[in-house]
């Protein structure tokens, strides 16, 4: 089951600055934060950030190379597993 995502009025956040970003550190999940019962911004730990970035990056190669199987081009499978690798930190 998902869990309710943690939504903070910005006026909480001016009270307990720390304290939302501690939460959003702790938990690894998103901070929503609300202005006027609106939504205005997402607060992410910098390790979720940095996993996302790299997951955006992961899915902008793959839509590339979609992109060039359909124009016939091609690319050596040892090059592309070696930069996969090193995408995800493994190389």
């Amino acid at each position: 089951m998902a869990s309710m995502p943690d939504i903070v009025p910005i006026s909480d956040l001016r009270q307990d600055a720390a304290g939302v970003v501690k939460r959003a550190a702790a938990t690894d999940e998103p901070v929503f934060i609300t202005q006027r019962g609106r939504p205005a911004a997402v607060m992410l730990s910098t390790q979720r950030y940095a996993r996302t970035q790299r997951e955006l990056e992961i899915l902008r190669l793959l839509a590339r190379g979609e992109i060039e199987i359909e124009k016939g081009e091609g690319h050596d499978l040892d090059r592309v597993l070696a930069e996969a690798d090193e995408l995800l930190g493994r190389g």
